[in-house]
């Protein structure tokens, strides 16, 4: 008697602590870019801000999203995604609005254009925009096709870790080349490194498929190596971004 109350007693506890994890799962991805988001709109100044993170978070949730169709994970995982799209487009928008502001060239670009050489340095968020439903359709397309091959579907979802995995490369080097970290903001970071922490945890605890949490894996190092570069190129010219 007394173990089925205490079961009875661990249970709303124990579903609370379920709802709480999926619900910062949703949205816990999206809180390390608020610091950021905040500061460019504040100093009017995106330069220490690579893009290309907007643009390998766009593609690896977009995949995940065509993953989800031929393995259904956890829904939680689905919803997590599609609130990164939405972060990612806002950062870009952001972005493209502060880089208008200050374009003193005359020169624009666009998506349309076709061009390599200006790929994801394009004029307005609208090109930004028109790059996501292309690709998104292209993956469609594929998808549709190749549905039921398993190979398709576990190439797909590895590739879409693997992109996601890659979130701080762009940052990574951004930094290393300019042997500072201006721009960045400390606590950004900080979310990164705890939230993926969080994050990959969560993957394991919930038996998610094995490309998740050895995408979680990957990027905890790689959050420990951005954070390690705020030390190395001097810790001073972040304190007044916190």
């Amino acid at each position: 008697m007394a173990d089925a109350e205490s079961d009875l007693g661990l249970h709303p506890a124990w579903s609370l602590l379920s709802w709480t994890s999926s619900f910062l799962m949703v949205f816990g991805g999206a809180v390390p870019y608020i610091p950021q988001y905040r500061h460019i709109q504040r100093s009017g100044n995106a330069e220490g801000f690579s893009t290309r993170v907007c643009l390998l978070m766009l593609l690896a949730s977009i995949l995940r999203l065509f993953f989800w169709f031929g393995k259904h994970f956890e829904l939680t995982l689905l919803w997590q995604s599609i609130v990164l799209i939405f972060t990612m487009l806002a950062l870009l928008n952001l972005c493209c609005a502060v880089q208008q502001s200050s374009r003193m060239s005359t020169s624009r670009h666009f998506f349309t254009d076709f061009d390599p050489k200006y790929f994801w340095a394009w004029s307005r968020f609208l090109d930004y925009i028109q790059f996501c439903l292309a690709f998104t359709v292209l993956c469609l397309f594929v998808t549709y096709l190749l549905i039921d091959s398993q190979l398709y579907v576990e190439t797909l979802g590895f590739l879409a870790v693997l992109i996601e995995a890659m979130l701080g490369v762009p940052q990574l080097f951004r930094n290393f080349k300019n042997k500072s970290t201006a721009g960045m903001s400390v606590k950004m970071v900080l979310l990164w490194t705890v939230g993926d922490i969080f994050k990959t945890t969560y993957f394991i605890t919930n038996a998610a498929p094995v490309q998740f949490w050895v995408c979680g894996t990957v990027q905890i190092c790689i959050d420990i190596a951005i954070f390690l570069q705020v030390f190395i190129y001097g810790q001073g010219e972040h304190e007044k971004y916190i």
